[in-house]
Parts: C-alpha cells; sequence; structure tokens
C-alpha cells in the first residue's frame, strides 16, 4: 500500500473512547486522523459518565470502591490503568465540555458520589458525572416528581415511568403535553430542536404549568435543546418556577449528541480531522508496527500511513469482535489476538440471560500499558477492552473516558521520547 495521506496517529472509531483519544492527541501537538463508519456509540448512550455503579449492589461512593473493585479483577480496564487514571479523565472531560460551544452547559458530580437517577422506565441509575440539567432528578432529593410526557414523544411513557419510580418509593405521578411538533420530528432530536426555540419553550410551560400542583419536580425526556441546553432548562425552570431535569430516553440521545459536538468542537479547535463514512478495512505490517491503515471512503480505498494506531472500534455489539460459524472469535480490522475466550469445549453462554455469561469479558489482549498484544504502535481503548462487562457493573462511558485519555498520553510520551531519541 502507498499511502496516500500521513498521521502521526490515526484514531479507529468516533464513540466516547475515540474521540477523547484523539482530541487529547491533537491537543498534545500530534497531527490526528480520527477514522469511522457512523456516528458511534454516543448518539445512543445518555450522556452520563457512569464510572462504577454496582459491585453487588449499588455503590455510593465510587473512588472508594474502585480499589477493593480492582485488586479483584486485575484484568479489568480499571486495573490496567490504574484508580489513578481515572480523576484526570473526568477532569479534563468536564474542562471540555465547560469550554465547548454550548454556553454555560457543563457536568457536575465527582468520584466521591453517584448521581441516583431516574431512567426512562423508572429505574435507578448510578452515575458519577452527570449533566446539571439532569442532576436534580437524583432520587435523594426528597421532593415528589411530575413526570412529563409529550404526544408526540412515543419513546417516552411518563405513566410508566412514574409507576416504577413509585415502586422505588419516590412520590411521583404522571402527566401528558399535546404539542404540534411535525411528523418528520417525532423523536427526542426532533424536540430537543424545538426547545432550542424560545417561543416553543414559552408555549409548552404555559400548557404544562396548568397540570402541575405545588412543591412538585418536573421530569422531562431529555429534550431541553441542542444548541442551547443551559437556556432552554434555566428558561424552563424560570417560567414554571420550580426545579426541572433531564430523564435519558431511547435514542437518538440529545445529551449523547451535546457531548458528541462539544469533543468534536475540541478535536477541531485542536487541529484533528473526522472522516465520517471510513471503514478501516486491511492493514499494512512493517515486523510488529502497523505503517498503513486502507479504508474505503466515498466508494474507493484511502491508504493512511501512520506513526500510532488507536484501536477505539467497541467489541461484539458494534461488529469490531465477531464470532464466526466455527465458534472462533476474531478482532476484524487487524486480526489481534483476543483475551478471555472459553477454552475448546467450555461452554460460551449460559441460560441465565442476565447471568455471568463467558463471551461477556472478551476483548483484545494488551499490556499494563493498553498496547495491543504483538504490536509496537497500536493501542486500545473503550469498549475492545476484556475484562469488563460494563452494562453489570454501570462502567461504559468511564472505561471509554479514562482508557481514551490514558491511550493519548502513553502515545504523547512515546512521541515524546522517540523525538528525543
Amino acid at each position: 500500500m502507498s499511502p496516500s495521506l500521513s498521521y502521526d496517529a490515526v484514531v479507529l472509531g468516533v464513540g466516547m473512547a475515540g474521540l477523547t483519544a484523539a482530541t487529547r492527541l491533537a491537543e498534545g501537538g500530534a497531527r490526528v486522523c480520527v477514522l469511522a463508519k457512523g456516528v458511534g456509540s454516543t448518539h445512543l448512550a445518555p450522556g452520563t459518565v457512569d464510572v462504577l455503579g454496582y459491585d453487588r449492589h449499588w455503590v455510593e461512593n465510587p473512588g472508594a470502591t474502585l480499589p477493593e473493585f480492582i485488586a479483584a479483577r486485575p484484568g479489568h480496564p480499571y486495573a490496567l490503568i490504574g484508580a489513578d487514571a481515572i480523576a484526570p479523565a473526568l477532569e479534563w472531560f468536564t474542562d471540555r465540555i465547560e469550554s465547548g460551544p454550548l454556553p454555560a452547559y457543563h457536568y457536575v458530580g465527582t468520584l466521591e458520589r453517584n448521581h441516583l437517577l431516574p431512567t426512562a422506565i423508572g429505574g435507578i441509575r448510578p452515575s458519577a458525572l452527570v449533566p446539571e440539567t439532569m442532576a436534580a432528578g437524583d432520587a435523594r432529593v426528597g421532593k415528589p416528581v411530575c413526570v412529563v410526557g409529550l404526544r408526540a414523544l412515543r419513546d417516552f411513557h411518563a405513566s410508566f415511568c412514574a409507576g416504577n419510580l413509585r415502586r422505588a418509593g419516590i412520590a411521583s405521578r404522571a402527566v401528558e403535553v399535546d404539542v404540534e411538533i411535525g411528523r418528520a420530528e417525532a423523536n427526542a432530536l426532533g424536540l430537543a430542536r424545538r426547545f432550542d426555540d424560545k417561543p416553543f419553550r414559552a408555549a409548552f410551560a404555559a400548557r404544562l404549568a396548568q397540570l402541575l400542583r405545588p412543591g412538585e419536580n418536573v421530569g422531562l425526556p431529555a429534550v431541553l435543546g441542542l444548541r442551547d441546553p443551559f437556556g432552554a432548562w434555566s428558561d424552563m425552570q424560570r417560567r414554571l418556577g420550580r426545579a426541572v431535569f433531564e430523564i435519558p430516553t431511547l435514542p437518538p440521545s440529545a445529551p449523547g449528541i451535546r457531548v458528541y459536538n462539544t469533543l468534536l468542537a475540541a478535536l477541531r479547535a485542536a487541529g484533528g480531522r473526522l472522516l465520517l463514512g471510513a471503514e478501516a478495512v486491511d492493514v499494512e505490517r512493517d515486523g510488529d508496527r502497523v505503517i498503513a491503515v486502507r479504508a474505503r471512503t466515498s466508494g474507493h480505498d484511502t491508504v493512511f500511513g501512520v506513526g500510532w494506531i488507536v484501536l477505539a472500534t467497541g467489541g461484539f455489539a458494534s461488529g469490531a469482535i465477531e464470532l464466526g460459524s466455527d465458534w472462533r472469535a476474531r478482532e476484524t480490522i487487524l486480526g489481534l489476538p483476543l483475551r478471555g475466550m472459553p477454552a475448546p469445549g467450555e461452554p460460551r453462554f449460559v441460560a441465565d440471560y442476565f447471568g455471568r455469561q463467558p463471551m461477556s469479558e472478551v476483548g483484545i489482549a494488551v499490556d499494563s500499558s493498553l498496547r495491543a498484544d504483538g504490536t509496537e504502535n497500536v493501542f486500545v481503548a473503550g469498549a475492545a477492552l476484556p475484562g469488563s462487562v460494563p452494562w453489570r457493573e454501570g462502567s461504559g462511558e468511564g472505561i471509554a473516558l479514562a482508557t481514551g485519555h490514558f491511550v493519548a498520553q502513553a502515545v504523547l510520551e512515546q512521541e515524546g521520547a522517540t523525538a528525543t531519541a
């Protein structure tokens, strides 16, 4: 392969891990290009950073729980990078959100205390770092809640959410507001665009105010704006005279898109490049080094020369790791070795759907620096790593953010060592 373009680092994948790694690399002075088939997991995720929500039971204090959690799981991504690597990544993320293109929008929270936030179905989910627009939904606030549905939004059922919140011990009821938004925009993304419009908010708040009772906080699906969510949220609170909070709902996720847009703006401001619709399909090697990546872009192949690769393509869910008809699992781009596969003859799945599945912790084999086994210049971040079960642990975005930040630091340190050698 003869490279058409060359970069210090190419990042494969544009979810939280890929965007974090790419942005941090670009900020450190590396020439970076992100290649991605599509927009990644941010558009599906609730927009919170769940570092550690469960360890047998709810985790109140992730920072205090992590050392014991890590000690019991030496192959976990948190164990590989060390607990001390998590807080700097969270701080970096909150700084990028605050300095990003969304006026006054910011995240609240620390490793010392999880928020207990309602889900779209009225469950309670622990999250360490959350948008300020969600914080008043914490189950410990102690105020009754009015969960508000919109007739046009069929992906959010307020009565179902409120009913489950009552079962969890939270005084709650549901109301529904009928607003005209147009058939083409009858989803969370379309509503978020409408809530950026002040006259629309005024009309919506006037209708909702007639349905509220004294002393209630208001829970809305997470649709309070894309361009100015803080402005939409604070305006709704002012008009209703009470605390308002967003409840994550089904994709497309407005809070997740806010994260994507903010990190993408930071990447571009630092000189990084993103190519969407670019599917990496092959690589060229020189011994243990990958020196080029071939990607399908706009109907033809483009070859990218690379100094370093960050693989943030995800696991089974994204198709970056696949299980063939021969029951062999493989990483689909570089053919990297995997870790966590059950031995031949051992079960790969168990009948209990919510049980611990033997395949659940499969990922790309890495060393303690998250460098892929058998390579000199390929690092792995996010869901492609072995050793975790993010949905069970409540750790997915925390792992993605912390490992993306960690591998960027590792590459920048290697670049510095190379430059001074």
